[in-house]
């Protein structure tokens, strides 16, 4: 059996570390690209307990360099990368007016620069061949940014900018490359444990959180399914539409409840954080919030059942259709 070929940025942990074994289960090749050497030993024993082969790269995903060098390496030692996985971020819980300019520099490097060195790495090679996929792992903040988190909002929103830019060139090339995103709702990653935060309380996800593998299961249908974007969780269904019809009433909503919301009763005093270097240890998939975490999403079906859902629903109005009538 040839096995096709995913690299994942940002693999190491969280939602990368959950659709690195999703993409092992399927029996693919995973390329594991993160910081940290622990994490990235972890995500390999993991896709290989799942059934998949791995290929460990550490990479620094703000350094443009180290992302085509991982590319160069994926191709020469495996073959031709038939799915490119971005999912690599970094954010800063503070005040937008408290955030270092070294900090916002180097958040945007990782979340918004790390995403365009790793979609140019891909295009490089698959354009030429005319097939491909690249998955953008995005947010619903990519639509409707919240108070706290300015800088990653601002980098998600931007990418998804950079995105619909490329798309366009792509259909005028007429290129079979296929572009798209995944907009996820809140996760329980371990991101709120060593992401940089001035607020001085823990954070934790706002509104309902799920666990990384429903975003793991969308984003491998996402790679195997010619979708523009794809929306996991209802959350971020809300929060995208929401932000179309009624801006204005969610910014002051989110004024009033997106702090409190974002943070807990408990201090989070002065710690180390990854935004410069790995933290150390393997942190897997999970954060902290097994006891608060969906591991279900009937949003995600449907939307990725669409024909099913529909045909579902035409039949039920046929049916009451039916029954309105012989009731006359």
């Amino acid at each position: 059996m040839v096995r096709k070929i995913v690299v994942i940025a940002g693999a190491s942990a969280g939602i990368g570390r959950a659709t690195a074994i999703e993409f092992g289960r399927q029996g693919w090749r995973v390329a594991l690209l993160a910081r940290s050497p622990e994490g990235l030993e972890g995500a390999r024993r993991d896709v290989e307990a799942a059934g998949g082969e791995a290929l460990v790269i550490p990479t620094d995903v703000a350094e443009q360099a180290q992302v085509e060098a991982a590319a160069e390496r994926v191709e020469r030692e495996w073959g031709p990368i038939d799915v490119w996985v971005n999912n690599a971020m970094a954010t800063v819980f503070c005040d937008a007016l408290r955030v270092s300019s070294e900090d916002f520099v180097r958040a945007t490097s990782v979340t918004y620069f790390g995403s365009v060195w790793g979609i140019l790495a891909a295009l490089r090679r698959m354009k030429p061949r005319n097939a491909g996929t690249i998955v953008q792992v995005g947010s619903a903040l990519a639509y409707r940014s919240i108070p706290l988190q300015s800088v990653y909002c601002g980098a998600k929103s931007a990418i998804r900018g950079y995105i619909d830019s490329l798309r366009s060139e792509l259909i005028h090339d007429k290129s079979r490359v296929h572009l798209t995103m995944v907009q996820l709702s809140a996760f329980n990653t371990p991101q709120f444990d060593w992401a940089r935060n001035c607020m001085g309380k823990r954070p934790q996800p706002l509104g309902k959180i799920f666990q990384p593998e429903i975003a793991a299961r969308g984003i491998y249908w996402a790679a195997t399914h010619r979708r523009r974007e794809l929306w996991v969780g209802l959350p971020a269904v809300e929060a995208i539409l929401g932000t179309r019809i009624l801006p204005g009433f969610l910014d002051r909503r989110l004024a009033l409840k997106a702090y409190d919301g974002q943070l807990t009763d408990e201090r989070d005093g002065p710690r180390a954080d990854n935004l410069y270097a790995p933290m150390p240890g393997d942190r897997g998939a999970h954060g902290r919030f097994d006891d608060r975490a969906s591991s279900s999403s009937r949003e995600l079906w449907w939307s990725t059942h669409r024909w099913n859902a529909l045909a579902v629903t035409l039949g039920l109005l046929v049916l009451l259709a039916v029954s309105a009538a012989t009731a006359w």
